[in-house]
């Protein structure tokens, strides 16, 4: 566009006090084509669109975890501590070690602590077994046991081929009537073998050190093949009879 204004001549009355005293008349300027500039729309990058798409999945997939973890904690793991403790009553055959016995009746106490994802078995004394307390920690990866008449602890590695996890254990348990007897099992032995003293209790983790602080505590390893203990071995050995799956176990410890 051209600017042209007009002044008013010398001398010469101006009629009207409000009038202006230029005039301005605007002409349009011919332009070039190359002076005409189009606003052009950036393109979008398919990463950006893929980049929201995965934000979206991120924020999506950690409320969902977040979400079933709650639902869990609040809805499948006891606070009530009584349901976490049980009193049972096992009725086995003893076949192979007392087969002129029969029946005979297993009782224990047992704690099951999900979300320290450990067990706690305490078992009378009855018949030809210790009284003992039993600590599976799965955590660890640790069993221990305090054999009560002796005032010792065991310490061996946890066998995941016989003991059940603290959550199948506990669904098994409350498929049961609490104080009632369970189905009519079997019994199997394990013998383990004395090889050295503990020192440090606190690497055996906390739940292991509250029960053997303060008492002599040793390691035991299994025994690599089963055999049939003499009846010199049966004098230095002690056995334990406890329930922690579908059937009750024996673990003989000898020195």
């Amino acid at each position: 566009m051209v600017k042209i204004t007009f002044q008013s001549v010398a001398g010469q009355k101006v009629e009207k006090e409000n009038d202006c005293d230029k005039t301005d008349v605007l002409i349009p300027h011919q332009m070039d084509d190359e002076d005409v500039e189009l606003p052009v729309r950036p393109r979008r990058s398919p990463l950006n669109g893929l980049c929201c798409l995965t934000f979206f999945l991120v924020v999506f997939m950690s409320g969902l975890v977040l979400a079933s973890i709650y639902v869990y904690r609040c809805y499948f793991i006891p606070h009530n501590p009584e349901e976490n403790l049980f009193h049972c009553r096992v009725m086995y055959e003893d076949s192979v070690y007392a087969p002129l016995h029969g029946r005979q009746e297993l009782e224990e106490r047992v704690g099951i602590f999900l979300e320290e994802n450990y067990e706690q078995i305490s078992v009378p004394h009855f018949g030809g077994s210790d009284p003992a307390d039993i600590i599976h920690d799965f955590h660890r990866g640790l069993t221990a046991y305090h054999d009560i008449a002796l005032d010792k602890c065991y310490v061996i590695e946890l066998n995941i081929s016989i003991v059940m996890p603290p959550r199948n254990l506990w669904e098994l348990l409350v498929n049961v009537k609490r104080g009632t007897y369970l189905p009519q099992t079997y019994i199997i032995q394990e013998e383990m073998v004395v090889t050295g003293k503990v020192y440090n209790m606190r690497q055996l983790g906390p739940f292991i050190f509250r029960l053997c602080n303060g008492k002599d505590t040793y390691r035991l390893t299994r025994r690599a093949s089963r055999r049939r203990i003499n009846k010199r071995e049966a004098k230095k050995c002690h056995h334990i009879r406890h329930f922690e799956n579908t059937f009750v176990v024996e673990t003989v410890i000898c020195d």
